[in-house]
């Protein structure tokens, strides 16, 4: 039977590759080293060696003759050593598997997606509540939609009215005191309220009296008529016609049962226009002290002799 060939003992070779990827690992990291101090005024790394060359060759060339070829996989971006196995890209670096761990709790994320966040990686638990936008509701992290709205994220479901809780539709929200409020209950809260009726006033409304009115509750307060011109009067905070103002006041004439708003003549604790003031037989006009009351009326004093005496 054929002899078979012995193979070369993988010893050497083994033990020169182990070697080797020392030595590129301690080059590598005496590379970057030197590179970040070059930037603050020193020398950029040396050359390789020439004996560092030599290794390298031959070990190619015994490993050619025992049929591999080796090729340099980077070191890892935790440990700075060499990467002789399984081989993870990330972030633009070289890892080993077990070494890519979240920057907060260490899981490892070679199975699972990851988050970067300022050149680190962190598990999909720990970015959101590391950096994800807060409720101002519940305070707990939006993992997915947010609502932006009064300055401040939301969960859409916890974005509802202040006063009843109801979510907003399409129809939107009024804001008040840094709180929303849906209409009909910023309307029943916050919207100024007619003096006449006491209901919101929404619209278009009158200003006056120190409040607001709706323009068909601004009215005479006594007559519940409207006022002629925009012209109204004033008495305890409600608004009068000219008449129902003077009436009110006690500056009705006794004659006419107009307003006095001029001269007037006070006889019998009543006010009268001057021209008002007359007999109430032979009307003839009176003149202050030169006249006699009887029963609530005014005679002149032949009148006044001539019925009663």
């Amino acid at each position: 039977s054929p002899t078979p060939v012995p193979q070369p003992p993988p010893t050497a070779a083994a033990q020169q590759l182990d070697e080797l990827l020392a030595a590129l690992g301690q080059m590598q990291s005496k590379g970057c080293f030197l590179a970040e101090a070059a930037g603050e005024g020193a020398k950029a790394p040396a050359e390789p060696s020439p004996s560092l060359d030599n290794m390298l060759g031959n070990l190619t060339q015994d490993l050619q003759q025992l049929g591999s070829t080796a090729a340099p996989r980077g070191s890892c971006a935790t440990c700075h050593k060499p990467i002789a196995g399984k081989v993870l890209t990330a972030l633009g670096k070289t890892w080993h598997p077990e070494h890519f761990t979240c920057a907060h709790c260490g899981e490892e994320l070679g199975s699972q997606p990851f988050f970067e966040r300022d050149g680190r990686a962190y598990c999909q638990e720990d970015y959101q509540q590391a950096f994800a936008p807060r409720c101002a509701y519940c305070a707990s992290p939006i993992r997915e939609r947010v609502l932006t709205a009064l300055g401040q994220t939301w969960h859409p479901e916890h974005f509802f009215c202040a006063h009843c809780g109801k979510v907003f539709g399409d129809e939107g929200f009024h804001e008040q005191n840094k709180k929303p409020y849906c209409h009909q209950d910023f309307l029943a809260l916050f919207a100024p309220r007619c003096q006449g009726c006491e209901r919101p006033v929404t619209d278009n409304y009158l200003a006056a009296v120190g409040g607001a009115w709706h323009p068909e509750c601004f009215v005479c307060a006594d007559c519940l008529r409207g006022f002629a011109g925009s012209s109204f009067f004033e008495l305890e905070g409600r608004p009068y016609c000219e008449l129902h103002f003077y009436q009110r006041q006690g500056s009705i004439c006794q004659g006419c049962a107009r307003p006095v708003t001029g001269r007037c003549i006070t006889a019998g604790g009543r006010k009268y226009h001057p021209e008002h003031f007359t007999c109430a037989y032979c009307l003839g006009q009176l003149q202050k002290g030169n006249f006699h009351e009887h029963q609530g009326k005014m005679y002149c004093q032949a009148c006044h002799k001539k019925l009663f005496l």
